[in-house]
């Protein structure tokens, strides 16, 4: 699966809202329109976005260059999109990762904005190939961590839909299930969005790994039942103490794996770990419209003026975190001095 290509004038995404009744793609010639996709979620998934933002931004640099603009111009629409596309979602640190990466590449150019602007293409097209190659080590990382056999349970959409391709915490299943056989998986719905019914359902069909969906509060059932022998989700921020951010819903799950005795393994990329963050308490949490848990795809499914809350993340406590499984190997508790190590060691991090 191809989450998003980025060409020179446009940047053309699969639409995830659409997914799994049609497969059809939306071409971006914009970086206003790319900041549209991300908010309105036709582009989801931490490392996507992020790869999406260097995409929207090379946009922002051949139409500058093509509209004339001298060197101060430049920069200064380059800062207009690049504060643009931040606004759009708050939570996922990849996204700012991304800007900076673009941000240095421009403000390490010092031609004209026409060469910058190629530049800068080719910046975002090694950030997108940099992300594929990342998965496809966090793969083989996961991959031993299961027994042939394993009953994998996931929350939301960690896949190649996610990431720029192959998948976080799917790519790791994806792997384990070229390892091991007999790997399945137990999906989470993932409400109110239901990118675990819509999207990661989608991807283990297209892969061919066994799967059955579950609502929500299924999950503790399978547990007690004995039907789970372990846990991968992605991760939108990682704090320096191991807190992780994930999509609504993960907190939940890590608590009962805790109280099973079930290992829960989060797998994400370094540009997800915020070096600047001592713990989750500073995360912040996206808030997205409470008529997307009042609605589905324009069905209303509560009364009307039903009040609603829609916090869209939140966070997994470091102490309900077996290991997480990284580009660098799989990191093990206490994470803080595992983190920081491989921050120094290798480029992704943010601090």
């Amino acid at each position: 699966v191809r989450t998003l290509e980025i060409l020179p004038g446009e940047v053309v995404f699969i639409d995830q809202t659409a997914l799994p009744a049609v497969e059809r793609y939306v071409h971006c010639h914009t970086w206003q329109e790319v900041a549209g996709c991300i908010a309105d979620m036709t582009v989801r998934g931490a490392p996507a976005i992020g790869v999406a933002a260097a995409g929207g931004l090379a946009l922002a640099a051949a139409t500058a260059a093509a509209g004339g603009a001298d060197s101060a111009g430049f920069e200064a629409e380059m800062e207009r999109a690049a504060e643009g596309l931040l606004a759009t979602r708050p939570t996922a640190v990849n996204l700012r990762w991304a800007v900076e990466q673009m941000r240095a590449a421009w403000r390490a150019c010092s031609g004209a904005p026409g060469d910058c602007a190629q530049r800068l293409l080719a910046r975002a097209h090694a950030i997108l190939d940099d992300d594929i190659e990342r998965c496809l080590r966090i793969g083989a990382h996961g991959a031993p961590l299961f027994a042939p056999g394993a009953r994998i349970l996931t929350h939301c959409n960690a896949g190649a839909l996610a990431t720029a391709g192959y998948g976080t915490a799917l790519g790791v299943i994806r792997s384990a299930a070229a390892m091991h056989a007999g790997i399945s998986v137990l999906v989470d719905e993932t409400r109110p969005w239901l990118q675990g019914a819509r999207l990661t359902a989608w991807e283990l069909a297209v892969e061919g790994i066994p799967y059955h969906v579950i609502s929500d509060n299924m999950a503790g059932h399978f547990f007690s039942c004995g039907e789970i022998d372990a846990v991968v989700v992605g991760a939108d921020r990682i704090a320096v103490n191991g807190d992780t951010a994930n999509k609504i819903g993960t907190y939940t799950v890590s608590v009962l794996a805790k109280e099973h005795g079930v290992p829960f393994y989060v797998a994400a990329p370094l540009s997800t770990v915020d070096l600047s963050l001592a713990s989750g308490a500073g995360i912040p949490i996206e808030e997205r419209d409470p008529a997307e848990v009042t609605s589905f795809h324009g069905h209303q499914v509560a009364p009307v003026g039903a009040a609603a809350r829609h916090p869209a993340f939140d966070v997994t406590p470091a102490a309900n975190v077996t290991a997480i499984i990284t580009e660098a190997g799989v990191l093990r508790p206490p994470f803080a001095p595992a983190l920081v190590g491989v921050c120094g060691a290798a480029e992704g991090c943010r601090s």
